[in-house]
């Protein structure tokens, strides 16, 4: 029986000479790991996205037992992730709490329809760089307003009001000796999170994430520090289901675009979790249709139970990885000590204090800018860093679903464009007797549509005007219908044009 339990969990990075023993304590190991990475991660994100804390945990809870069960991707870790802290912001700012279950379920039976349509793999064709431009302007929002919970202070509500805040926020902070020892305490978890890798034999013992976290909350109640703390209800208390009044919600056109940024942002965000984590394995590959379903099918139990929309977090998933996991075993039993630490210690989360939590989401929040690859993005690839910067820049000013929109709209400019490069190869303009009268041959190359036809048209007018001229479009790969007719009108009106001034001249006596 235990082996057949064990069978059922096998086939994901374990080589084939591995015991079902050996598998399995390899997969308890790590889940445990992993559940120390996630706990206050969990917590964080829930805190900063203005929800009770608990709701962080039960989303982590159904990304272990739910998502974490079913096929699609054996060794990648779902949870609440930081990269949609400020949508979910946003959306209980301006639905209230009690929405977002509406908002996660519908999201989570979309990615089940994409996923039972074959969707899952198209989400690979997103450009890269408005994925990294989201992520990017989805660190800096979250910088900014986590700034403002290092100092137990309020943040404002847009991405632009709360960086335009920060110079009056240093001005309150130096003036208030309770809001200093809360930039201390969240500074001082940064500076344990970045120290603490180095430390090889303490990071493999403790993750950097809680070791930090248990490091502040020990400081704050040592010296029994006036901070705020997180705010704690039972689990069940803290469960939402929506009800009738928040479907009446969908008819909104705001709400409809809030689903379809969750759905969109947590589908790709997923799937392109997936693929970094099938590079850090040898095991079987995703499956990105079903791990499109798997996701969905945990979005729509969290927007039952009134919860945070999940993700696939690449954080979890490295450490699942990295700290030996064999199989999906190892992700489903994190979710067991989530949901075991959530019903048994509730209150260990009410000393954790919010500027540590606040400390965790900067570095999350700073990890997500992809500050390495910017500059080697800009030296081979220029158009696509310019896609980034207008996608994160957009985020900040506008809002989330808006700048990706923006950036998907450049994406496709800088695609149609690139695509549309044509060349205009003239031969007969070689000097000699009776090679005046004689036509230019004009041949056309590459991809001619409307982009590129102010351009062609520009090349062609620069053709001496005395000679006519043979259009050749045979070396197009494609011609749109706009393109083709203009350039047909052009070579009509510039040959009647040479005809007509050849019968003038031949009129005029010498």
């Amino acid at each position: 029986m235990r082996n057949s339990l064990l069978d059922r969990f096998r086939g994901a990075g374990g080589t084939s000479g591995s015991s079902g023993a050996g598998t399995f304590r390899a997969d308890f190991t790590a889940s445990l790991v992993v559940f120390l990475v996630a706990v206050p991660l969990c917590v964080g994100v829930a805190v900063a996205s203005g929800v009770p804390a608990e709701l962080g945990l039960i989303t982590g809870i159904v990304g272990g037992l739910v998502t974490g069960f079913l096929p699609g991707s054996s060794l990648q870790v779902s949870g609440p992730a930081a990269g949609l802290t400020v949508l979910v912001y946003e959306a209980v700012e301006q639905y209230g709490v009690a929405a977002l279950g509406v908002l996660v379920l519908i999201s989570g039976l979309l990615q089940l329809t994409m996923g039972a349509l074959g969707l899952g793999r198209w989400f690979r064709a997103i450009s890269v760089a408005v994925v990294q431009g989201m992520l990017a302007g989805i660190g800096l929002v979250l910088i900014a307003g986590q700034l403002y919970a290092l100092a137990d202070a309020k943040a404002p509500t847009s991405g632009l009001d709360k960086i335009f805040g920060i110079p009056e926020l240093i001005g309150d902070v130096a003036g208030s000796g309770d809001a200093l020892k809360a930039v201390a305490v969240g500074v001082g978890t940064i500076a344990v999170l970045v120290l603490w890798p180095r430390f090889r034999k303490g990071a493999k013992v403790l993750p950097a994430p809680l070791a930090a976290v248990a490091l502040a909350t020990a400081s704050t109640v040592i010296f029994d520090l006036p901070i705020a703390r997180v705010e704690v209800k039972g689990l069940l208390d803290a469960i939402q289901p929506p009800g009738g009044g928040e479907f009446q919600a969908l008819a909104e056109v705001g709400v409809i675009g809030t689903v379809l940024a969750f759905t969109l942002i947590a589908s790709a965000e997923s799937l392109f979790s997936a693929a970094a984590v099938d590079r850090l394995h040898d095991g079987p590959r995703t499956n990105y249709d079903k791990e499109l379903m798997a996701q969905g099918a945990g979005n729509a139990v969290c927007g039952v139970l009134g919860a945070l929309p999940m993700t696939a977090v690449i954080v979890r998933s490295a450490a699942n990885v990295h700290a030996g996991a064999k199989t999906k075993a190892s992700r489903v039993l994190h979710g067991v000590w989530l949901l075991i630490f959530a019903v048994l210690f509730p209150s260990a989360l009410g000393i954790i204090p919010v500027a540590t939590l606040a400390g965790v989401l900067v570095y999350s929040g700073w990890k997500l800018i992809p500050t390495k690859d910017l500059v080697p993005l800009w030296r081979t690839h220029r158009g696509e860093a310019i896609i980034l910067v207008v996608t994160a820049g957009a985020i900040v000013i506008t809002n989330m679903f808006e700048g990706v929109i923006i950036g998907l709209l450049m994406a496709v400019a800088k695609t149609a464009w690139e695509t549309s490069h044509v060349h205009v190869e003239v031969s007969g303009r070689e000097d000699g007797d009776g090679a005046g009268d004689k036509p230019l041959h004009v041949r056309v190359r590459g991809h001619a549509t409307f982009l590129r036809l102010p351009k062609l048209l520009d090349e062609l007018e620069g053709l001496p005007r005395e000679r006519e001229v043979e259009l050749d479009l045979t070396g197009l790969r494609h011609v749109d219908h706009a393109c083709e007719m203009a350039l047909a009108t052009w070579t009509e009106r510039h040959n009647a044009v040479v005809k007509r001034d050849a019968a003038v001249e031949e009129q005029v006596p010498a």
